[in-house]
Formats: C-alpha cells, structure tokens, sequence
C-alpha cells in the first residue's frame, strides 16, 4: 500500500491581507504551509507529500520547503489544483490518498490514524465535527431554527482510495464546482464516511485567525529578569559612544570595540535571561576582527539569540553612573537608539543616570560604569 499526502497550497489567500500569500504567512515562528508538510511527512504511514501551489509561487515554495517535498502547480479553481495534484501522481502507484488544506495547519496524528483506518471499509472518510450553535434562517430578521440534528462541519484532511477520487475528479462536469472532494466521491456513488475531527484543524481565513492560532498555539512563556554590568576607563583621543550615540565629549572610553558600556551591559544583561553567557564569550578581545566594532552588533547578536529561543524582550533598564558628561540632554537620543537596536518601542526602554558624590573611579572622572536589567519572556 502506498498512501500519498496531497496539500492544496495554491490560493492567493487576500482575505488574510499581508504581502505573501497566507499559507506563507508566519504562524507561530514559521510559514504556515511547513505546519502541514511537517505533519504530514513524519507520519509513518505516509510515504510521499506533494504541495500544490499557486503560479507564481515557486520562490516562496522553495524558500520555505527545499527541495525535499514535491510540488506542482495548480489551477484557478480548488477543484483544479487538487485535480492536477492527483494527476502528478497518477503513475506512481499510490493506492491511498490524503487531501489536505494548507489553511487548517495544525493537523493531530489521531485525526491522519482514524482516517487510514476507515478507508479499510469505505472508499472515502472526513473528519468532521458537531454544530455546537443555534442555526437559523433569517437575514435582517430571524427567521426559524435549523434542526442541529445530523449536522456535521466538514474538516481536512479528506481521505480517498486513490482510483476512485481521481476517477470522480475525471468525470465531473467542467461548468460545475465541487464543495470539496469528499462530494465528488459520493457524487460518483461511493460511501464517505464520518471520522471524529478536531478543533485544531479550525480554517484560518482572516488576520484574526492568525491571532487566535498564534494564541491556542503558541508555547506558555515564563519571565525571566538577568543584569549586566560593565565598566571603561576614559582617555583622551577616543570617541564616546553610549547607548549608540555618539556624543561630544572631551575624552572617549577606551575598549577593544567601540567601548559602548551602556550597550554591553545590555547585552550581557539579554545573555542572562537565557544562560548564554557574556559578552567575551561570544566576541573575544582577543580577536581581531572585534577592534573597533559597533557594539550595536554585539547587541543585535544578543536579541537575535533570544528570539531564536522563541523568548520575547519586555523591557530594558539601563544606569549610566558617572559625573561627566551630562546624559540629560542624550537621555531621548539613547532611548530611541536602544529601542532601534532592539526592534522595541521606545516607553519599553528606561534609561537613568546618576554619580558616585566623587567617590571611586567613576567619581575621579576616571572612567564610566553602567549597569542594565532586561526582562524577557521565553518558553517553559
């Protein structure tokens, strides 16, 4: 037996709004199309996926699959597109195949079993669910209520005995649309039946859709707060960056980068939240290639790294402590600057700066320190 997975992918998707089509919309940290082709393809029973895709959309396919999962382009029409995918592999001897909608992304193994398991008495199964809501007639008023009784909301994916859905395909009328697949089959006089569905496989359609799934899907987060502190000895000729500003100063800090301290110490605050270590971990003084460098670069490092954990930076809380220059007038400047490197809003970046009342290092003008708190939010 070989059982085929075929996943229609060709839509232009413009009730979703955004400038791809929606199946390669991000949801949840990834193209909403891999969702279904990742289900799919791990399944034991399945041996071959092919995605059906819009004209056009080859760049996007092979952005987002490789070239690990076949694909063909489909037609204007749903029925079109599923008609050339079974097509494609009319020759390679598949017995069994599974029609999926890339729209209903978060596909259960348990819904894929319990279809595989009714093709054993039946040429074709849906999943399906119970209406749970009051229908009724009516358009500005309401009209009479619809018995619920027998009622079922139709889900993908659909599952066939492959002769008998590609033969339906064959023989249906070119003037007349089709529902879905599963009516075609019966159409042709063949039995479909019912398999539990499951509210995963809910449609995503609009932009809210999006919302709602990243929010049922999403992985609970915990908060986490880390600090970072550092510190740089002033000299003369070099220029004073903080914050990613440069500012007009009689001396500068002195460092193997550009000596930022207000922004290593938000990086090695970031590290923090998610145990990775500090700044000379990732970038050695003793390399060459950081001489110089912008420590925006450091920070970016240090965000992207968050992200990649799937964390969220919430806030960041930086303390400049030193008797000159003056960071009042910079305060906003810096902010804006932080928030830039960060990719947050500026109300999300706190900055202060306060003095030693001329005690220490800092308060002989020697050199400046700087002390930052970032709490994000990532995964359990």
């Amino acid at each position: 037996m070989t059982i085929a997975a075929l996943i229609v992918a060709a839509g232009k998707g413009v009730r979703a709004g955004g400038s791809v089509p929606k199946q390669f919309a991000m949801l949840c940290g990834k193209p909403m199309l891999t969702h279904s082709v990742a289900a799919l393809s791990s399944h034991p029973a399945i041996t071959e996926v092919t995605v059906v895709i819009g004209e056009g959309q080859e760049v996007y396919t092979r952005e987002n699959l490789g070239e690990s999962v076949n694909f063909v382009t489909g037609g204007t029409e749903r029925r079109d597109s599923v008609r050339a995918g079974l097509e494609s592999l009319a020759a390679k001897g598949v017995t069994r195949v599974l029609i999926h909608d890339a729209a209903r992304p978060f596909l259960p193994a348990a819904v894929i079993d319990a279809l595989l398991e009714a093709l054993d008495h039946a040429p074709g199964a849906v999943p399906v669910l119970p209406v749970a809501d009051t229908l009724a007639h009516g358009d500005a008023t309401l009209g009479n209520n619809v018995p619920r009784t027998g009622l079922n909301r139709i889900q993908t994916p659909q599952a066939f005995h492959f002769d008998a859905i590609l033969a339906a395909h064959r023989v249906w009328p070119e003037h007349e649309e089709a529902t879905d697949d599963a009516q075609m089959l019966r159409r042709a006089g063949h039995d479909v039946m019912l398999v539990p569905g499951d509210p995963m496989l809910e449609k995503i359609t609009h932009p809210q859709d999006f919302a709602a799934a990243e929010a049922r899907h999403a992985p609970p987060l915990v908060s986490r707060s880390a600090t970072g502190f550092d510190v740089h000895r002033f000299e003369a000729g070099q220029e004073l960056w903080l914050g990613g500003i440069l500012i007009s100063h009689d001396r500068g800090l002195s460092g193997h980068s550009d000596a930022d301290v207000a922004l290593h110490a938000i990086t090695d605050a970031l590290l923090g939240t998610i145990g990775a270590g500090d700044i000379g971990m990732h970038f050695p003084p003793s390399d060459p290639q950081w001489r110089g460098a912008a420590s925006a670069r450091f920070l970016e490092h240090a965000a992207a790294l968050v992200r990649e954990q799937g964390g969220t930076i919430d806030f960041v809380d930086l303390t400049l402590i030193c008797e000159a220059p003056k960071i009042g007038p910079h305060r906003e400047a810096i902010r804006a600057s932080i928030a830039a490197i960060l990719s947050l809003p500026v109300s999300r970046v706190s900055l202060k700066a306060t003095t030693t009342e001329r005690l220490g290092f800092t308060g002989r003008g020697e050199g400046m320190a700087a002390q930052a708190i970032a709490t994000v939010r990532v995964p359990e």
